[in-house]
């Protein structure tokens, strides 16, 4: 015979299991309640201009095969074709000031982003699919290291696609080629 579980033994499992519910994530990635701008933001954070294409040399380093998280990635090695369309996140304060993959400092009040296999440094056009905002960002880092993200894009970025707050935003990154 069974003796029926004691109530606080069930009251425990509920608390557990309700726990557990609250710490689901609200959204894929982005903003996490610590990593925003820290302060007041730039007056003028809407005027910031899109990174402008030029040709520039590839970064040896940051364009060799590397693994990541357990996966292997192999970055194109000259501009080439690429569109896909997936899920961008961004990246603020917990990074600002910290050396990208091409070993510049990373400034969230730029207009760049962070790509698994698009070459270092180059261009591309990310689109917000929800509400058509455009902008062109300079790639000058590697990430995100998730499977259901594409592309992960700083803060200005993220601010001017206007998902900043949402933390994701569904995207189109298309690679802009040298003319």
């Amino acid at each position: 015979m069974t003796r029926p579980a004691p109530a606080f033994l069930l009251a425990a499992l509920m608390l557990t299991a309700l726990a557990g519910c609250a710490l689901e994530p609200k959204h894929i990635g982005g903003s996490h309640g610590d990593d925003g701008p820290g302060g007041p933001l730039p007056a003028d954070l809407d005027r910031i201009a899109d990174a402008r294409p030029r040709s520039e040399p590839l970064n040896p380093g940051a364009n060799s095969p590397y693994t990541a998280l357990g996966r292997k990635y192999v970055p194109f090695q000259s501009p080439t074709p690429y569109r896909r369309r997936g899920i961008a996140t961004w990246y603020g304060r917990k990074f600002h000031g910290k050396p990208t993959s091409s070993g510049e400092r990373y400034d969230m009040y730029a207009i760049t982003a962070a790509h698994t296999i698009l070459p270092i440094p180059s261009y591309a056009r990310v689109t917000n699919l929800s509400n058509g905002r455009s902008i062109v960002v300079r790639v000058n880092d590697r990430g995100p290291f998730h499977a259901e993200r594409i592309i992960d894009l700083s803060y200005a970025a993220a601010y001017k696609l206007g998902f900043v707050n949402a933390g994701s935003a569904r995207v189109e990154v298309e690679a802009i080629l040298p003319r």
